[in-house]
């Protein structure tokens, strides 16, 4: 079953947030109602893509690595998904904002100490300008790396 990037980020939203093998449980579930193929390996790829994209943020929560939608998400609540919670026998759990802080910077710090071509520092430029209205965060420190990477010009 093919998931795009802002589906997967509105099923984790319906649960407020959710383990890598419980999203995985989810879309299983979500391809079986809707009686299509489940392709974990292409599941799993499609998360790696969402968290590279910032869809998806990957944090440690209370003893556990969890996905939260990110700052560059458009949640979308994939066609039957409304009763996934009930399914699955899942609790709704929250986060306070204020914890994706470090997470959020760390990763956008990484991000912009590995970028080497301007396209891509231009992108997360605008990931950084996100993450700011997303949660209370300050990356001054990481766009002045990136703007010197996309002023820099191509390469």
């Amino acid at each position: 079953m093919h998931i795009d990037a802002d589906e997967l980020a509105g099923i984790v939203d319906l649960f407020g947030l959710l383990s890598r093998s419980a999203l995985l449980d989810a879309v299983r579930e979500l391809a079986f109602r809707r009686d299509v193929p489940f392709d974990a390996a292409e599941t799993e790829a499609a998360i790696d893509d969402a968290v590279a994209s910032f869809v998806l943020v990957q944090f440690e929560y209370q003893g556990e690595s969890v996905l939260v939608p990110g700052p560059t998400a458009f949640p979308m609540l994939p066609e039957g998904a409304e009763d996934l919670p009930h399914i699955l026998d899942a609790e709704r759990r929250d986060v306070d904002r204020s914890v994706l802080a470090d997470p959020i910077r760390d990763r956008l710090t990484q991000a912009a100490a590995q970028v080497q071509d301007s396209e891509r520092a231009h992108e997360l430029l605008d990931v950084t300008y996100d993450a700011e209205a997303w949660t209370d965060v300050d990356l001054a420190a990481v766009r002045e790396r990136l703007e010197r990477v996309a002023e820099a010009g191509p390469g």
